[in-house]
């Protein structure tokens, strides 16, 4: 289930591989939406990372809700699980292929948490500055036809184009 799309958006799931990538579409989406794009990649890694902790540690179950909400110039990322064990910044040795998440997460957001949520579970969240713009947009100068040169080069408007593609991955 998806709440409106205005400032906040909810997905309820079952924190499976399949499901996390759909999660982590929605997501993006939704800061696409919200004109957002520059989030776009550290909202969706964070939201994988803590995804995948439920999916590999969470009991007794994998239903969790993962929660966006964009308050002033802070968008805050939080998942919401039934296990009530807190989970802890591991470090991992440099063969390790796993225990990582949490130190990415720290890595990529301006600063995160957990808190108990109740007796039966848990939040894990964390929060990324959204004031910084979506996309940075060049400045053009004025025209100004007295500093045009007197000699222009032609383009032949009948030359064909390859077709536009989408690169937009589903």
């Amino acid at each position: 289930m998806i709440s409106e799309p205005s400032r906040h958006c909810t997905v309820e799931l079952q924190a499976l591989p399949s499901r996390i990538g759909q999660v982590r579409r929605i997501v993006s989406a939704q800061l696409r939406y919200w004109h957002m794009d520059a989030l776009i990649d550290r909202a969706a890694l964070g939201v994988t990372e803590l995804l995948s902790n439920v999916h590999r540690h969470a009991e007794p179950d994998k239903t969790c809700t993962v929660e966006i909400e964009l308050l002033l110039d802070r968008l805050t990322v939080s998942v919401r699980d039934h296990d009530p064990r807190l989970p802890e910044v591991q470090d991992a040795e440099q063969s390790d292929t796993c225990g990582r998440g949490l130190a990415m997460v720290a890595a990529v957001s301006e600063s995160w948490g957990v808190r108990p949520d109740g007796d039966t579970g848990k939040v894990v969240w964390f929060t990324l500055p959204a004031s910084e713009p979506a996309v940075s947009v060049p400045v053009i100068p004025a025209y100004d036809a007295a500093r045009e040169p007197a000699h222009r080069h032609t383009v032949d408007a009948r030359r064909e184009h390859a077709p536009a593609r989408s690169a937009v991955a589903g």
